[in-house]
């Protein structure tokens, strides 16, 4: 396991390029891809919005002033990073006949792109992914050898972790989530319970995977594990691996998988359940509190495989990246594996 502010280690050696993540807000853009229409009907509203230098719940709060509605009449599909451009989606309870006037959220930071009826309340988890466009400036370092890499990115995926924004600022809400899972979590506010609960999870996950990447069985299946069909939450044991498993794993039909601890829900066996019980064990407070809090235990793929992955220099020390990844997944953990970056 990591510590709290540290890097989980890559799945390859370092390329030794070094790059500016960030170094404007418009370097790093996001989109989100519902993969759904709205209905154009109902007592919801999908409000579209792009933003800037502003987070997620920030943008929910002055949505929620601007209608005169409580902040909890507005929900989102994902989360999204303050330092960055990006277009996201809001949900509102808005049982009213007439259309709201949104033109005056509109500002510096803030954009409304569209608004939508429809019929159901837009909730965490209801996108098809997000699509990323990437620039690293100041880039340094062996140009050959990043590009080799952004290859091996292509073909094979990188591990995936979750990004370090989860865990707040020097992983401070690791040790947050390990004094309120020692108690009754359920006292805390909805929202900051969330968060906690969903770093925790997210904290272990990341451990069992770092043990997997240490030893290289990352990206291929071992006796007893649960392999997850891809772009899919189902899974299915693997008693043993042979040839036809072994093909559905190169072709990225299959990846192993890792734990999202919580109450109840399906454990490997054999070898595979001895790397994740190693792992696990180093927390067993998190382990204990999340299935005490009653979170449902559910499962996540080790592997990560970008999207129509595609790269270009704009001059020799910026180099742009620009792929799509699932709901949930970390563009971070993408980057990480090309240079070593720092924010500006």
């Amino acid at each position: 396991m990591t510590s709290e502010a540290g890097t989980p280690p890559r799945a390859w050696p370092a390329t030794g390029a070094t790059a500016v993540l960030r170094a404007e807000p418009g370097d790093f853009r996001v989109d989100e891809e519902l993969g759904f229409a709205p209905d154009g009907e109902g007592e919801h509203l999908l409000v579209h919005v792009e933003k800037r230098g502003l987070n997620t719940a920030e943008v929910a709060g002055l949505i929620a002033r601007h209608l005169g509605l409580p902040r909890r009449a507005v929900s989102w599909a994902g989360r999204k990073d303050r330092h960055a451009v990006t277009r996201q989606w809001f949900g509102v309870h808005w049982s009213r006949t007439d259309m709201p006037e949104l033109a005056g959220l509109a500002g510096p930071k803030l954009a409304v792109l569209d608004v939508a009826r429809h019929r159901r309340k837009l909730r965490p988890g209801a996108l098809a992914g997000n699509r990323f466009r990437i620039r690293l400036t100041g880039l340094a370092g062996d140009g050959p050898a990043v590009d080799r890499r952004l290859e091996v990115i292509a073909a094979r995926g990188v591990p995936n972790y979750f990004g370090p924004q989860r865990f707040g600022r020097d992983g401070a809400n690791i040790e947050r989530a390990r004094t309120a899972l020692a108690g009754d979590v359920r006292r805390l506010p909805r929202e900051r319970r969330s968060i906690l609960l969903s770093a925790a999870r997210s904290w272990l996950f990341n451990g069992v995977l770092a043990a997997r990447v240490g030893d290289g069985s990352w990206e291929r299946l071992l006796p007893g594990e649960l392999a997850m069909l891809e772009g899919s939450a189902s899974f299915f044991r693997v008693p043993c691996v042979d040839l036809e498993l072994e093909g559905r794993l190169a072709r990225h039909d299959i990846s192993p998988s890792g734990p999202l601890p919580g109450l109840g829900g399906d454990r490997p066996e054999d070898d595979a359940l001895a790397v994740e019980s190693a792992a696990l064990d180093e927390e067993p407070g998190l382990v204990q509190g999340l299935s005490r809090a009653g979170l449902k235990a559910a499962r996540r793929s080790l592997r990560l495989l970008p999207r129509e992955f595609e790269w270009r220099r704009e001059r020799p020390d910026a180099l742009v990246l620009e792929f799509e990844l699932p709901a949930g997944a970390f563009a971070t953990a993408v980057i990480a594996e090309v240079a070593d970056t720092r924010s500006a």
